[in-house]
């Protein structure tokens, strides 16, 4: 419908003003007497033909009723030159079938992957809530992809290789009382690492024990080897589990260690490419001249041993070596964009058949009074804010449930709890900074998952209410909408152009704002209208945007991470 109007409305710009290649677009107003779409292309074009704004669009929205009258009801001119259109009940009511298609996942194409970089958790320390960011935006934007028919790679890179493993192994060495990595818990690994730093202050040579210790693993010492190992395999152990927390599947996982072996072909391609030149003290370094303004990129230290940075090449080399990918794009928070501008600068040198590559960046997250640092022993474990969220939606459920069972509720509340704090990331522009608040983060009140888990209870209820099956509507019938009804309508229509939108942008907030302002045109439907009382085919028309609304609030809470029950 947005294309056939956007081309009747071009036809009709060329035709009366002999104007080209005019872009129309067609938005939906959302707001009431604003018709249910509205183009501002008068107010573009008058300047072009010398006509005043009003003029043009009173002879475009006349144009628009002439030629559009099978699916046009009425089309009215703004005096600030806004075309306002109102379709035909019936025409809306047929493209409903479009809604519920949209709920359904499209069928993978075959075409080349993309692949969304994100989740890569550091091992040997537990998750801060900092951490959320990456993996809940990240699974969001897979999920989106995924839902629409993509073929999409949503790829995990733990940090499992550096020099906190030669820092960990001196700790142990010094003040792990005897004990295997392997029979601690993660708490236990931090509490030694936080420890190593601390103690670091005041002697320094604990550093370079660690850099010999990391560089005995480097060079395959099998004492090593076996405690890196120990270490890796607890920590992954106690990621999944979280993960299975906040929904989080990656589909492939390789962390640093993997491209260790990769690096040397790439560090001698580099060198015989006179990408990679020799900096300070014999380091390895990328040097961009010319206008990208970028610092040296360091790619081997002057010890001989490998970075972050050198792995990152190495990895992309893997990947469209092994995959083919049409884009990369990495989930990752705004303070690593040099980084990416370096990596990506290094690699177009290296003059590589290169997909798209992106930082898709987010903002970072910060406490109200001090910062985030696990070196310090500061940052709040994401674990201990779900095991409070989940707390807090337990109460909160008895203060308003008496006799609900009592495994029922402890469902319900994690269910509740860990929305409500993915809810308070995903909601927001992921550009923008986060600062951590507890009471803001876990509320239950106003635009939050609760209200669109209990909106989606509250649909469901009434289509059991109703018998359970919700009737074929019989849409020539229907010769008119209510307000509350077209409302509902409009925002329904918009769920897969809101989709797309947020695929195109990797932009998930823009589905949850939707979602919460769909629950909030439902509650406004729900307590306007009668529905199961109403007379036919009101009845059938108000169930089948009952249903609809559930299914959309399923849907798209889903592919945001973010479960929704049918009772509550």
């Amino acid at each position: 419908m947005f294309d056939h109007l956007s081309k009747l409305a071009q036809s009709i710009i060329k035709e009366k003003y002999s104007l080209k290649n005019i872009k129309v677009e067609f938005l939906y107003s959302g707001k009431e007497g604003f018709g249910d779409l509205s183009s501002s292309v008068p107010l573009q074009i008058a300047g072009m033909i010398k006509k005043p704004p009003k003029a043009v669009a009173e002879a475009i929205s006349a144009e628009l009723l002439n030629k559009g009258n099978a699916f046009v009801e009425r089309c009215t001119a703004t005096a600030n030159g806004y075309v306002n259109v109102w379709l035909k009940p019936a025409v809306m009511l047929e493209l409903l079938n479009d809604v519920r298609t949209a709920c359904v996942p499209a069928v993978k194409r075959e075409e080349s992957p993309v692949i969304i970089d994100y989740c890569g958790p550091n091992i040997a320390k537990p998750l801060g809530i900092h951490h959320i960011l990456s993996h809940v935006i990240g699974q969001a934007i897979v999920n989106i992809y995924r839902h629409l028919g993509y073929n999409v790679i949503g790829w995990s890179y733990p940090g499992d290789w550096g020099t906190q493993f030669g820092k960990l192994a001196v700790a142990f060495e010094r003040w792990g009382k005897g004990k295997k990595a392997s029979d601690c818990a993660i708490d236990e690994l931090l509490a030694l690492y936080v420890k190593f730093h601390e103690s670091a202050e005041n002697d320094p040579s604990l550093e370079s024990a660690a850099r010999e210790a990391f560089g005995r693993l480097e060079k395959g010492d099998e004492k090593m080897l076996s405690f890196w190992d120990e270490i890796v395999f607890v920590s992954m152990k106690d990621l999944r589990r979280l993960y299975r927390r906040i929904n989080v599947e990656p589909d492939i996982e390789t962390g640093e260690s993997f491209y260790r072996s990769k690096t040397v072909e790439i560090i001698d391609e580099g060198v015989k490419k006179k990408v990679f030149k020799k900096g300070e003290e014999g380091a390895l370094i990328a040097e961009f001249s010319g206008k990208s303004g970028l610092p040296p990129f360091m790619v081997r230290k002057s010890d001989g041993s490998t970075l972050y940075a050198t792995r990152d090449i190495a990895m992309i080399r893997y990947r469209i070596s092994e995959y083919k990918p049409s884009a990369i794009y990495y989930v990752v928070d705004s303070a690593q964009s040099l980084h990416f501008k370096q990596l990506f600068e290094a690699c177009r040198r290296l003059k590589w058949d290169l997909p798209e590559l992106e930082h898709t960046v987010f903002g970072r997250m910060r406490f109200k009074d001090e910062g985030m640092s696990t070196r310090k022993g500061t940052a709040i474990k994401l674990e201990d804010v779900l095991d409070e969220a989940v707390k807090r939606a337990d109460a909160k459920i008895k203060e308003h449930s008496e006799g609900i069972k009592q495994e029922k509720s402890l469902k319900l509340a994690e269910m509740m709890g860990v929305g409500a704090l993915v809810y308070g990331v995903i909601s927001q522009n992921r550009k923008m900074d986060i600062v951590f608040d507890w009471d803001k983060f876990l509320s239950f009140e106003g635009n939050s998952a609760p209200y669109l888990q209990y909106t989606h209870a509250r649909a469901c209820s009434v289509i059991r209410n109703s018998g359970g099956a919700v009737p074929e509507l019989q849409t020539p019938e229907i010769e008119s909408f209510t307000q509350c009804e077209r409302g509902l309508i409009n925002l329904l229509l918009q769920f897969a152009r809101i989709l797309n939108g947020a695929c195109e942008s990797r932009m998930p907030h823009l589905l949850a704002n939707y979602l919460y302002d769909l629950c909030r045109e439902f509650n406004s439907f729900y307590n306007s209208e009668p529905i199961l009382k109403a007379g036919e085919p009101r009845r059938s028309l108000r169930l089948t945007l009952t249903s609809l609304t559930a299914d959309v609030i399923k849907t798209g809470a889903g592919i945001l991470t973010i479960s929704v029950p049918d009772r509550m």
